[in-house]
C-alpha cells in the first residue's frame, strides 16, 4: 500500500473541519482488514471537539450502541479523537462503530486508522538476494530504503566501456549511444567509428600480443556488467536489480582490442555529455552522469582534464574507478583529475578491497567486492559470494548467451556511485555535479572495516543521500557573467559580492570558471578573498589549449564568507587575448 502524507498545521488542539453538512463517508474508507483504532473528527462547534471528557462519554455510548468497548485513547495534533475498540476486531464489527458516529451530525468524520508501509518492498529479481552490495547492513550501499523516493527516470547514464552485449535484462533501459573506436583493428567491428556501440569482444589470443607484459585472456563484457549494476530492468521477476532502475544506458564505446586511447575517450566524453564532436552527430540524449571504469598509470593529462571540465560544465556529473593496483590514486588516471567522483572499493566485511587504489583523491568508497580473499593464489575465484553480481555474456571471445556472473574490482564499485548520481539527479533535478558530489561525500558512512591509505569520506549511503537533497534545497551559485576582456600583460578582475551569510567560508568552496581564451598556458588565476588573501587556481598550464572551464574547490574557512570576492586573471605574454566570460561561487 503506498500512501501519501499531506501536510498541514494544527493551529490549535480542535478539529477544523468544514461546518457544512459531513460528506457521504467515501467507500474507500470502509475498513478491508481488522481494526483496532478509529480516528474521529468533529466539528469545531461540538463540545467532543474541545473536551477529552466529552469525547471519552461519546466514545463509550457509540460503542454501547454498536454492542462494542470503544474508549477515547488521545487527542491527535490535528484535533482528531483516536478512539481504541479494545483490541483488532473484525471490519464488519469496526463499521457497526463506524456507523454510529456518522449518524452524529457533530461528526466531521470517521475512518479506520489504518497502517502504512515502506512501498520500496524486495524486488522479485530471482538473483537479488545475492546482491548484498545493495542491502546488507555492513557494507551494503543501503539502496533499497532510497527506492522510496526514486529510482533514477529521467536520467540518462553513459557507460564509456567496452560497448554492450545484448542482455534481456539490460535492454529495457538502453538508448542510442556510439562507437568512438576510431581503429578497425582495435575495433574488430570491419571499420572505425559508427553509430552501433556493440561490444564485438575485447579478447587478446596471445601474450604479448597488447604490448610487453600483456596476457591472453577472454573477453570481459565489462561494460555490460558496469550497466546492470547501474541500471538493469527491476521487479521483471529475472536476473538483478539496477541501483537506478528507471534511468537509462548510454553504452559508448571506447575499449576494444588491448584497451582504447585517449584520443577516443576525450570525444566520448564530449559527445556523451552534449558537446559537438567533428564528425559525429549530435547525441540526442545527453547524458547527466557518465561513468568511466577505466583508467592507467599517469597523472591526468590536459586532454582528459579539458574534456571533464567540459563535461562538468554542462552539467553532467563523472565518476571514475579508482584503479585496482593497491596503491595511490595520484599516480593514476583519469583518477587523478579534477572535478571527477573518484571511488576506492570496498569489500563485504566493510575493509578497503585488497587491489583497490586509495589516497587523499579518493572522494568515496563503495561496494567492489572479493572474487578471492588477498592470500588466495592470483587468478582463483575462491569467495565468488563475496564480488558484485550483475549482467554479463558466456562468449570467450565472440558473443555468446547471456547469463549473469560475480566480477571485482574498482570498477565495480564506480557505477554503484553513477547509479546513486542517477538517483540524486532523478530527485533533485536542479542539483549540481559539484552539489551531488558533496552531496554523496557528506552523507557516506563510515566504513565498518579499515581502509589503509584513505577511503575519502567513507561508504556511499544512497537512501541518507538521497534524503539529504529532497530535505535540503541546492545552495545556489552567486554569479557575475559580466564579460572582463583580458588584454595581452594585462590583469583583470571580476567581482562578486556576498551578504547574509554567517560567519566563514566552507572548507570545499567550490569556484566555477568560464574563461574564453586562445592560450591558458599565458595566464594565471587566482580567487582573492575578501581579506585580499589569494587562492591559486590556474598558474600558466595547459600551455596552447584554448578556455579554461572547470570547477575548483577551495579550502576558504579562514575567510569570512560576507564581502567582495575577485577573480583575478594575469595575461603574462603577446599574442593571445580573451575574457572572463563567467565566474561563480557556491558556498
Amino acid at each position: 500500500m503506498s500512501v501519501t502524507l499531506l501536510a498541514g498545521t494544527a493551529t490549535a488542539s480542535v478539529a477544523v473541519a468544514s461546518e457544512g453538512p459531513a460528506a457521504a463517508p467515501a467507500a474507500a474508507l470502509a475498513p478491508t482488514a481488522p481494526v483496532e483504532n478509529l480516528i474521529v473528527g468533529y466539528k469545531s462547534s461540538a463540545t467532543e471537539a474541545s473536551s477529552n471528557t466529552a469525547a471519552a462519554d461519546d466514545a463509550t455510548a457509540k460503542g454501547k450502541k454498536a454492542g462494542k468497548k470503544a474508549k477515547f485513547d488521545r487527542r491527535l495534533g490535528t484535533g482528531a479523537a483516536l478512539v481504541n475498540l479494545g483490541a483488532a476486531v473484525a471490519p464488519a464489527e469496526a463499521a457497526d462503530v463506524m456507523a454510529q458516529f456518522r449518524a452524529d451530525p457533530d461528526v466531521a468524520y470517521v475512518e479506520p486508522d489504518t497502517r502504512a508501509y515502506a512501498t520500496a518492498v524486495t524486488p522479485n529479481d530471482t538473483e537479488y538476494a545475492k546482491q548484498w552490495d545493495l542491502f546488507e547492513s555492513t557494507a551494503g550501499m543501503n539502496v533499497p530504503a532510497a527506492w522510496d523516493t526514486t529510482t533514477g527516470s529521467g536520467v540518462t547514464v553513459a557507460v564509456i566501456d567496452t560497448g554492450y552485449v545484448a542482455h534481456s535484462d539490460v535492454a529495457p533501459n538502453v538508448v542510442a549511444g556510439y562507437d568512438f573506436i576510431s581503429s578497425s583493428a582495435y575495433a574488430r567491428d570491419g571499420g572505425g567509428r559508427d553509430s552501433n556501440p556493440a561490444d564485438e569482444g575485447d579478447w587478446n589470443a596471445t601474450d604479448g600480443e597488447c604490448g610487453v607484459g600483456s596476457k591472453a585472456s577472454n573477453s570481459s563484457w565489462h561494460g555490460t556488467h558496469v550497466a546492470g549494476t547501474i541500471a538493469a530492468a527491476t521487479n521483471n521477476s529475472k536476473g538483478i536489480a539496477g541501483i537506478a532502475y528507471g534511468a537509462k544506458i548510454q553504452p559508448v564505446r571506447v575499449l576494444g582490442k588491448c584497451g582504447g586511447s585517449t584520443s577516443d575517450i576525450v570525444d566520448a566524453i564530449t559527445w556523451a555529455s552534449g558537446g559537438s564532436v567533428a564528425g559525429v552527430p549530435a547525441n540526442a540524449t545527453p547524458a547527466k552522469v557518465i561513468n568511466m571504469s577505466l583508467g592507467g598509470p599517469g597523472a591526468c593529462g590536459t586532454s582528459y582534464q579539458n574534456a571533464i571540465n567540459a563535461a562538468v560544465a554542462r552539467g553532467t556529473t563523472v565518476v571514475v574507478a579508482a584503479g585496482n593496483s593497491n596503491a595511490d590514486a595520484a599516480g593514476y588516471s583519469p583518477a587523478s583529475c579534477n572535478n571527477v567522483i573518484n571511488v576506492a572499493a570496498s569489500n563485504r566485511a566493510g575493509d578497503r578491497s585488497y587491489y583497490s587504489n586509495y589516497g587523499a583523491i579518493i572522494d568515496v568508497a563503495a561496494p567492489g567486492g572479493e572474487t578471492r580473499r588477498a592470500t588466495d593464489t592470483p587468478g582463483t575465484v575462491t569467495t565468488p559470494e563475496n564480488a558484485i553480481l550483475s549482467s554479463l555474456n558466456a562468449g570467450t571471445t565472440t558473443p555468446g548467451a547471456e547469463i549473469y556472473k560475480p566480477y571485482q574490482g574498482t570498477s565495480m564499485a564506480a557505477p554503484h556511485v553513477a547509479g546513486l548520481a542517477a538517483l540524486l539527479k532523478s530527485a533533485n533535478s536542479a542539483l549540481t555535479p559539484a552539489q551531488i558530489e558533496s552531496a554523496i561525500k557528506n552523507n557516506a558512512r563510515p566504513l565498518a572495516g579499515t581502509c589503509t591509505g584513505g577511503c575519502g569520506t567513507g561508504l556511499a549511503d544512497a537512501a541518507a543521500t538521497v534524503a539529504a537533497v529532497i530535505s535540503t534545497p541546492p545552495t545556489p551559485a552567486l554569479e557575475n557573467t559580466t564579460d572582463f576582456t583580458i588584454g595581452d600583460n594585462t590583469t583583470v578582475e571580476s567581482p562578486i559580492t556576498v551578504t547574509g551569510k554567517t560567519g566563514n567560508a566552507p572548507a570545499a568552496l567550490k569556484v566555477g570558471v568560464n574563461i574564453v581564451h586562445s592560450y591558458i598556458g599565458d595566464l594565471k588565476v587566482d580567487l582573492v578573498a575578501p581579506d585580499g588573501s589569494v587562492y591559486t587556481l590556474h598558474n600558466r598550464s595547459g600551455g596552447g589549449t584554448d578556455n579554461i572551464n572547470q570547477v575548483y574547490t577551495v579550502n576558504a574557512s579562514s575567510e569570512v564568507a560576507n564581502g567582495t570576492w575577485k577573480l583575478r586573471v594575469n595575461d603574462n605574454a603577446g599574442g593571445d587575448t580573451g575574457k572572463i566570460d563567467s565566474w561563480n561561487l557556491t558556498f
